[in-house]
C-alpha cells in the first residue's frame, strides 16, 4: 500500500517524469550513434511506454484549432538529432500527403488516427496498402527506408485525437514536401510549430520537496 501511495504521489508532483525518461532514453541512443534501424526498433518501445498513460501531457499541448491540426514541440535535442512533438487533431482534421525525409515514430496517445501511405512510381503516386487505423497505444514508423509518404487524419468526426511523434531531426525546421497525388505536383514546405512554449521537464522541485518532507516525517 505504501509503495502504491508513493507511486501516486510521484505522478502528482512529477507529472512530466515519463517525458523526461523518454528524452533521456532517446538521448542515450543518439550518444551511442544508433543507426536508423536501432532508433526505430528501440524507439518504438520507448515511445510505447510514453503513450501508455496520457496524464503527463499538459493542457497547453492538447489544444485544438478550429481549422488546422496542431504540432507542438515538446523537446528538441541540442544537436537536433531528434525531436518530440504532440500532434493534436480536431474532429475530421487531416494532413496533406507529405513526406518527412528522416526516420520518425508516431504513437497514438488519445483517440485514433487513420494513415494512408503512398509511393511514387513512374506513373505517379499510388496508394501503398490502403488506409490503416492506428488506435490508442499503437506505434507506426516512417522513413525514406521503410516508407516516407503518407496522409494522416483524425479517425473521428466528433472528438479530438492526439499522437506523440519522434523524428530524427528538428522536424519543425526541416525542409520537406507535400504532394498532389492527382497531378503529381510537389511543393516544398516547412511545418514549424504551433507554440513557442516548451514543457519544463527539468523542474523537479515539487518532487524533491515532497521527498524531503517525507524523509523528515
Amino acid at each position: 500500500m505504501a509503495q502504491s501511495l508513493n507511486t501516486e504521489m510521484s505522478k502528482e508532483v512529477d507529472r512530466l517524469a515519463p517525458l523526461r525518461a523518454a528524452v533521456q532514453a532517446f538521448t542515450a541512443l543518439a550518444e551511442a550513434k544508433a543507426d536508423e534501424a536501432r532508433f526505430l526498433a528501440e524507439g518504438r518501445e520507448i515511445l510505447g511506454e510514453l503513450i501508455a498513460d496520457d496524464s503527463w501531457l499538459e493542457d497547453d499541448f492538447r489544444k485544438t484549432h478550429p481549422q488546422f491540426y496542431q504540432q507542438y514541440l515538446l523537446y528538441c535535442d541540442p544537436h537536433q538529432r531528434f525531436s518530440i512533438q504532440s500532434f493534436v487533431w480536431g474532429p475530421g482534421q487531416a494532413t496533406p500527403v507529405h513526406d518527412h525525409t528522416v526516420w520518425g515514430l508516431v504513437g497514438v496517445l488519445q483517440g485514433a488516427e487513420r494513415c494512408e501511405r503512398f509511393k511514387q512510381t513512374p506513373q505517379g503516386f499510388v496508394s501503398d496498402g490502403g488506409p490503416v487505423l492506428l488506435e490508442r497505444g499503437q506505434v507506426d514508423a516512417v522513413s525514406p527506408t521503410v516508407g516516407d509518404i503518407h496522409k494522416v487524419s483524425n479517425a473521428f468526426q466528433d472528438q479530438t485525437s492526439i499522437s506523440i511523434h519522434v523524428y530524427g531531426a528538428n522536424i519543425g525546421s526541416t525542409p520537406r514536401h507535400v504532394f498532389d497525388v492527382s497531378t503529381g505536383q510537389v511543393k516544398d514546405f516547412v511545418s514549424g510549430y504551433s507554440s513557442h512554449r516548451l514543457p519544463n521537464i527539468w523542474d523537479q522541485t515539487a518532487m524533491v520537496r515532497a521527498q524531503l518532507a517525507q524523509a523528515a516525517s
